[in-house]
């Protein structure tokens, strides 16, 4: 499962027809202190690695790329508690923390399916507790026939203000619970209603709640509308994650037209704390892939 199967927007084909190589070095060398840490966490969305590989074996990839986060998408819904242990104890073993999930098949903009919405959230919150995972990723859904663009605006509104009241100072592993309001480009799905950053930090801005942020995705926001800077020199305030991922392709930062170098500068201008996560297909062996994006994301922030 991944997110682009519930938004029923992205086949799987393309990522799983060939599989890169997998690297022979062993994933204790994840554990080398040598590796320049970044000014922002980094993570990996789990769901672009290689997903016919088992769950501990994607997350040793991972770690031996040199990352401490990873992101989820309910791959763990039919998991049972043994599943869970054993997901518990690679993490732990790797060095690993779950930073967010995503995976919530109804959406905040429709007023019709609130309540059912607001049901997986609480069930949600269950696997979050025990995967140690403080943050999960909400959608807006598609546009609703026959509902104007200003009630399902408020309805994103509305269903994030109940939201929100659901995790009022909870915390998972110390952290505040979040809620991670994401756009998604009209070229990956036409029927989406929510494409545009500019209107999803609106949305966050009028919930008005430090626990419901604005997850900025730069592939999405570059199709989408682009002038990614301008928005993270105005709304640096209310970004709660970042996702990575160059345009055209969906590969990693230098195959396309992003200057990532010059995002990762300005985040640490803008003193940015919070996670930074690749959600790319790694167009060659996965380690050494995700292992330069790592060190080219801490090389320019700190030029």
């Amino acid at each position: 499962m991944n997110r682009r199967t519930f938004t029923q927007v992205l086949t799987t084909a393309a990522l799983s027809a060939v599989a890169p190589p997998l690297s022979t070095s062993s994933p204790a060398r994840a554990q080398s202190p040598k590796a320049a840490a970044p000014p922002f966490p980094l993570s990996v969305m789990l769901w672009t690695i290689l997903p016919k590989l088992s769950f501990d074996r994607r997350l040793a990839i991972i770690a031996e790329a040199g990352y401490r986060n990873v992101e989820l998408v309910g791959e763990y819904a039919h998991w049972t508690e043994a599943e869970f242990a054993g997901a518990n104890a690679a993490r732990k073993r790797l060095g690993i923390q779950f930073d967010a999930t995503a995976g919530l098949a109804h959406g905040v903009g429709d007023p019709a399916a609130r309540e059912a919405l607001l049901g997986e959230l609480r069930q949600a919150l269950v696997p979050m507790e025990t995967l140690s995972c403080p943050a999960i990723i909400l959608l807006s859904g598609n546009v609703v026939p026959g509902l104007s663009r200003e009630a399902q605006h408020q309805s994103c509104v509305e269903t994030l203000k109940r939201a929100a009241a659901l995790i009022e100072g909870r915390q998972i592993n110390g952290q505040p619970v979040r809620l991670l309001l994401e756009c998604i480009d009209p070229k990956e799905n036409p029927h989406y209603f929510l494409a545009s950053a500019a209107e999803a930090i609106e949305i966050v801005r009028a919930v008005n709640h430090p626990q419901v942020q604005f997850l900025y995705d730069l592939f999405h926001e570059q199709i989408a509308e682009g002038n990614l800077i301008e928005k993270l020199d105005k709304d640096i305030d209310v970004i709660g994650l970042i996702h990575v991922a160059d345009v055209p392709g969906r590969h990693e930062p230098g195959t396309g037209e992003i200057n990532y170098g010059s995002i990762y500068r300005k985040l640490v201008q803008l003193k940015y704390q919070h996670v930074v996560a690749m959600e790319f297909y790694p167009t060659g062996d996965p380690v050494s892939t995700l292992r330069a994006a790592r060190e080219f994301a801490t090389r320019s922030a700190m030029l």
